[in-house]
């Protein structure tokens, strides 16, 4: 038998030596074994290396959620390349400009955006960047016949793609700014690999439903690849669709499953959601942002623990997570470090907030990323701690609590206003569909809040009802002076709303 190397690949690859015959993906009706998604990958990796990948090329990839963009991650990481996944809701302009600053050599796609790829790579600016379609090369593989159990997978020729090269650039989704390029090596996926199996209990007899798109970590890493790693089952689906999700958790039977707080929302919604049997499901994974207690509630209600998981795209990004076993005790609450992570909570004189008092998140751990692409000097990063932007509390119990982003802190009066505080209590309200609270400039207390709601469906909410039920539920200061009823919030594709889009259309009224 082969030696088996220590890149990321590797993940698939001990799988199709140990028990190829195990199923690895499941994709529209495709059951894909560990020992056909391996030889794919090594097919993939010789296309890769005709076309003139070499270590350390950047190849973007811009399609819906497929078993290609997997394989292409594991080809590419075999050849010490890098993959960059791309947003496909962005605009032409935005994806341009994500190509130019990753410098990306190749760009790939699904038939669906074979037509905007082409136009990207007419642009001009990037260079050699033939379009090509991913799906087909890599269905091509998959066709051919699958390894048996316990045979040699191939060739394991050590290439550069080691465990310590870059293979995962990832730009952050912009809620705080211009995007930003998050560079992953092979040993920071794998130690996120590590920390998601170990919280959520991964084993080869799990089978997970994706969802989620995975050009974010969050789709990707939190739980598809850890599964992977797990040796367990993923089906997966190009995209999100309340239904199908229903349809599937009560035909093929998944223990787990990755959401955000609009995805939840939407299976809540959906007219057979208190029909279908989610006895399969042991726990739900939540995050991508604050999740409300209602939701988190109608699923505890169906016997499915709901556990927060916390992160961002520059730490894997799996990094503070609340496990099954507490999840039912400790609500609203993102849980504990996970393996290896560290945390500090950081006042605003850089000293480490004690219990209950709030702090800006630090993390450090084998999962953070290496840097920020060709920005290593970004303050965000200081002597290996990642500073997150993101308020918390830690009880005297160990579980953390996040408040609120240090950018969305409201200050009125010299008071410190956590908006979270003021969205948990709106987001009980039953009128109420969702809500933020914002900060807006003020001649006398310097800021003041306004809310911005959207209302249920059908249900009729003014500005009154908001405020007589917030009335004595927070001090005076920190009640809404303005509430502001609009139909949808902007929102990244994982479901954050965007609050800088948002505070400049309410500043304008053009909400």
């Amino acid at each position: 038998m082969a030696v088996i190397s220590d890149g990321l690949a590797s993940i698939v690859e001990r799988r199709a030596v140990q028990g190829g015959h195990r199923i690895a993906l499941h994709f529209e009706g495709l059951d894909i074994s560990y020992s056909a998604m391996w030889q794919s990958i090594l097919a993939t990796q010789a296309k890769l290396e005709a076309v003139g990948v070499q270590p350390g090329d950047r190849v973007a990839y811009l399609g819906l959620n497929h078993p290609a963009m997997l394989v292409l991650l594991f080809a590419l990481a075999r050849l010490g390349a890098i993959l960059v996944p791309l947003n496909y809701r962005l605009a032409e302009p935005e994806l341009l400009a994500i190509l130019n600053h990753a410098g990306a050599t190749l760009l790939l796609c699904d038939a669906a955006h074979q037509s905007a790829a082409a136009r990207l790579a007419a642009g001009g600016t990037v260079r050699s960047m033939p379009v090509t379609s991913l799906v087909t090369w890599v269905s091509s593989a998959m066709a051919s016949t699958p390894l048996q159990a316990g045979t040699d997978p191939g060739d394991n020729t050590l290439l550069p793609g080691g465990a310590a090269s870059p293979v995962l650039l990832v730009y952050t989704s912009g809620t705080t700014g211009k995007p930003k390029g998050a560079m992953h090596t092979q040993a920071g996926l794998w130690a996120n690999c590590a920390i998601s199996c170990e919280v959520h209990g991964f084993s080869p007899a799990d089978h997970i439903l994706t969802v989620l798109p995975m050009f974010h970590v969050g789709g990707l890493c939190i739980q598809t690849l850890p599964a992977l790693h797990a040796g367990a089952r993923v089906t997966l689906h190009a995209r999100f669709d309340a239904g199908a999700w229903l349809d599937d958790v009560a035909r093929v039977r998944p223990t787990t499953a990755l959401m955000v707080p609009a995805t939840l929302r939407a299976v809540l919604d959906h007219p057979n959601f208190g029909t279908t049997d989610l006895s399969s499901l042991r726990q739900l994974v939540a995050g991508s942002s604050h999740v409300p207690a209602s939701l988190i509630a109608a699923f505890h209600a169906r016997s499915v623990p709901v556990c927060q998981i916390y992160g961002a795209t520059e730490t894997g990004p799996v990094s503070i997570c609340l496990a099954r076993d507490a999840a039912l005790a400790h609500v609203g609450s993102i849980g504990k470090p996970g393996l290896g992570v560290e945390v500090r909570l950081v006042d605003d004189g850089g000293c480490d907030a004690k219990a209950d008092q709030i702090g800006e998140i630090w993390l450090r751990g084998p999962n953070v990323m290496h840097s920020y692409w060709r920005d290593p000097g970004n303050p965000a990063c200081q002597g290996g701690w990642f500073h997150t932007g993101d308020l918390a509390r830690c009880d005297a119990n160990g579980f953390y609590w996040v408040m609120g982003r240090c950018k969305d802190m409201i200050i009125s009066g010299g008071e410190n206003i956590y908006p979270a505080e003021i969205e948990n209590l709106l987001a009980e309200c039953p009128q109420v569909q969702e809500a933020v609270a914002v900060g807006m400039p003020h001649a006398r207390w310097g800021e003041v809040v306004v809310a911005v709601v959207v209302p249920k469906p059908g249900l009729q909410l003014d500005e009154a009802a908001v405020l007589q039920w917030l009335d004595g539920k927070l001090a005076r200061f920190k009640l809404p002076r303005q509430v502001i009823f609009t139909e949808s919030l902007p929102k990244t594709a994982l479901g954050k709303v965007q609050k800088n889009g948002l505070l400049a259309l309410v500043k304008r009224g053009t909400l």
